[in-house]
Order: C-alpha cells, then sequence, then structure tokens
C-alpha cells in the first residue's frame, strides 16, 4: 500500500520527545522523509538513533528556535539533505512560569511569546519561500487546548497559545493562494515531561480529568495521526482549521 506521504520533506521542532516525537515518528512511518529536532545534541542523537532503528528516513539537527542562526541551520538542512520542504510543524514551546497570570514576571511573559509565537511566525516566514519553489505545502501549528481556555496557574502559556490559534487564521489570507495549507493541532492534556506539573501528582491529576470526558489523560501517539493526515494530500481541501485532541474536555474560545 502506497504511503500517503512519501516524497514529502518534513520539519519538526521540538520533535526528540513528547507529541513532537511522536508526530515526527509517525510522519517517517508514513514515507515522509523527516529533520528531527530540539536544543540539545544528545538528546537530537538519541531520537534519531531510535527512528533509523525503524528503519526511517530522517535526519537530526540542532535547533534552539530563539537563535536566529540555528533556525537558519534547520532549513538548510532540508534543503540540503533532501532538497526542499513540503511540511512544517510547529511544535516548540515553552512555559517558565506557574502562577496567577498578573504574578508573571515581564522577563518570563517575554520568554514565552518569543518562543511560542514570534519564533513561529519566523520559521513561517523562513519556510514559505521553499515550500513555494515545491508549488504548496503543509503547516500544521500545535496550539493548545488552553488557547481555548487558559488554565489558571499557565495563563501567559495559554494566552500565547491563542496567539498561536490567530496567526493560523491570518497565515491562511496569504498562503492559501500559493496552495500552502494552515492548520492547528490543540492538544488537551498529553502525558509528557512538559505536562508533568497537571499530572504527575495525583491530586493534580484528579483535578485534570474531571472535565475530561474519557476520563483520562492522553498519550503522545494520539496527536499524530492526525497531524499526518492534516499533512497529506488527503486533507488538499483542509485549511484554517483547528483540531482538538482533548478527550472531550470543553474547549471554545
Amino acid at each position: 500500500m502506497a504511503q500517503k506521504l512519501a516524497g514529502k520533506i518534513a520539519i519538526v521542532t521540538a520533535s526528540t520527545d513528547g507529541i513532537g516525537y511522536a508526530i515526527a515518528e509517525k510522519l517517517a512511518q508514513d514515507g515522509a522523509k523527516v529533520v528531527v529536532s530540539s536544543r540539545k545534541q544528545a538528546n537530537v542523537d538519541a531520537a534519531v538513533k531510535k527512528l533509523k532503528s525503524q528503519n526511517l528516513d530522517v535526519v537530526g539537527v540542532v535547533c534552539h528556535v530563539g537563535k536566529p542562526e540555528d533556525r537558519d541551520r534547520l532549513v538548510t538542512t532540508a534543503i540540503e539533505k533532501y532538497g526542499g520542504i513540503d511540511i512544517f510543524v510547529s511544535n516548540a514551546a515553552v512555559n517558565p512560569f506557574f502562577g496567577p497570570i498578573l504574578d508573571c514576571p515581564e522577563s518570563a511573559w517575554d520568554k514565552i511569546f518569543d518562543i511560542n509565537v514570534k519564533t513561529t511566525f519566523l520559521l513561517c516566514k523562513a519556510i514559505v519561500p521553499q515550500m513555494q519553489k515545491r508549488g504548496g505545502g503543509s503547516i500544521i501549528l500545535v496550539s493548545s487546548t488552553s488557547g481555548y481556555e487558559p488554565n489558571a496557574i499557565i495563563g501567559p502559556y495559554g494566552v500565547s497559545k491563542t496567539a498561536v490559534l490567530g496567526l493560523k487564521k491570518a497565515l491562511v489570507h496569504q498562503l492559501s493562494p500559493m496552495n500552502i495549507r494552515v492548520n492547528c493541532l490543540a492538544p488537551g492534556l498529553i502525558k509528557t515531561r512538559f505536562s508533568e506539573a497537571l499530572w504527575k501528582d495525583s491530586n493534580n491529576l484528579k483535578i485534570a480529568t474531571q472535565n475530561i470526558k474519557l476520563g483520562r489523560i492522553g498519550e503522545a501517539r494520539e496527536c499524530a495521526g492526525i497531524v499526518a493526515f492534516l499533512a497529506s494530500d488527503e486533507a488538499s481541501y483542509i485549511t484554517d482549521e483547528t483540531v482538538m485532541v482533548s478527550g472531550g474536555a470543553q474547549s471554545r474560545l
């Protein structure tokens, strides 16, 4: 059976662990050539080794998305190794602050928006010309259900993810005539190291899952399939959409 992403070239940021790794793995399993990345060489090496053990076509590069030289190297790697870019999954995000939103220091606020929003925009700006050369492409921005309903203790992070939803809508206007589709993935509570504070403690887990209709937290792999679908030609008439993977948790602006 033909793989639905055969011949496609993908970049996935923050893809050596958690949701990003699961997405990179699924894209590669579906036939894409994938550039995986994260901030630490050891993590990149470990992820590439694990993916290559499945005979998947991947290459790894260190990329701190907040550094211009790293962003340039990420894009250049895809071009030099594989010849272009068809798919971009923006997954990198930070959350250095927990607590009431008005207690958030300016430095933490700036870091959240620089990494979660500004660098997403800058990477799109760098990657779009490469997609144009190939006649189109698919961009998937990873937002969050907290972009619809910011959690009381991660308010700044939630607001940054609301901004990602807005960025998606703004990009659609310019990119649709280029045959570049832009969609969002909005995960709910997923069991990753990034969300440990919300699920590792049993009391926090009980509170966190009380409004989840499926009654449990999600797994990273449960986010990957929808991204592979949105990246594929099966979703050729889908743009400006946000798909929530939240176990039925209520999430609406």
